[in-house]
């Protein structure tokens, strides 16, 4: 059963963003918001070496505990449905990242929809990947919601482990822009957070000219035999889960794959103020420990 906790977190995303996704005109409504700035906040920036650089035409922010190095890089996609900032929580899972780890935390800063699409925001990403690995590191993926599914598709087009990527963390990833797995149906009413109607005008501002089941949008379509070890993390109140189970069905034996529904848990529960989220963070720094070894 979920705690009381995450019942008022369900309550509060409910109140405060399912009206966002409840229509296409809502979700039109959040394209044309304007943007705001995705520096790091003072929280981060007073307590870890920060630097920015600006990388094949969008900023690249580097977070880590200190000057030493690990040699590994946890390249990290921040959720937003490829429309919104990087936001206060994605910062705070960041810099857990990089004090449990270790590991110098790169968070490419993509350009959002509607002004940019999914290929340049795969080929900027997979640019950084490239760009790592030339300069003798190794490379882990990570993300949440839309990032996530983009983490995936960058593994798939960096090549896996054969391009240098060492492993790979989902946190209830976007997988197909479509929306179209049947299962949804009956879960859409429990998600107080997402909505379809809302998410697909987002997704076509995205896609632009590219079909949504393409899969260099929607990495469930993809080469899933390339993928490097892979965790999934999703909720059971979440909208993304379908999919996410046939993910994990998809995905085959030679890919080593840890996936975990958490009950009653909502969309991102590991980004959010709540219990179970202590235990996904451990379960994300864990696995990252173990494929970078």
């Amino acid at each position: 059963m979920a705690s009381w906790q995450m019942n008022v977190v369900a309550a509060f995303t409910r109140l405060a963003y399912q009206r966002g996704f409840a229509t296409e005109q809502a979700g039109r409504r959040i394209l044309a918001r304007p943007k705001r700035p995705s520096a790091p906040p003072k929280s981060i920036t007073r307590r870890y070496d920060v630097s920015t650089t600006h990388d094949h035409g969008f900023d690249l922010h580097r977070v880590r505990t200190g000057p030493s190095g690990t040699g590994v890089t946890v390249v990290y996609l921040h959720g937003g449905a490829y429309t919104n900032e990087i936001v206060g929580p994605h910062w705070s899972l960041i810099a857990h990242l990089a004090d449990r780890t270790g590991h110098e935390v790169a968070v490419p800063i993509y350009g959002l929809a509607p002004a940019h699409h999914a290929l340049q925001a795969l080929e900027f990403v997979t640019a950084v990947i490239t760009a790592e690995v030339a300069r003798g590191r190794r490379v882990y993926l990570a993300g949440d919601s839309a990032g996530g599914g983009l983490a995936l598709l960058a593994a798939q087009a960096a090549g896996g482990p054969a391009g240098g990527v060492a492993g790979l963390t989902a946190i209830a990833p976007w997988l197909d822009l479509s929306m179209a797995n049947p299962e949804v149906d009956a879960l859409e009413p429990s998600d107080p957070w997402l909505r379809r109607a809302g998410l697909r005008p987002l997704a076509a501002a995205w896609a632009g000219d590219v079909a949504l089941t393409d899969p260099r949008v929607s990495p469930l379509y993809g080469d899933l035999a390339i993928l490097p070890p892979t965790q999934i993390l999703v909720g059971t109140r979440d909208i993304t889960m379908p999919d996410c189970r046939v993910l994990r069905d998809r995905i085959p034996q030679s890919v080593p794959l840890t996936y975990h529904e958490q009950e009653g848990a909502v969309h991102v529960y590991p980004l959010l103020p709540v219990p179970e989220a202590r235990q996904g963070r451990l379960a994300v720094t864990d696995h990252i420990r173990q494929a970078t070894r």
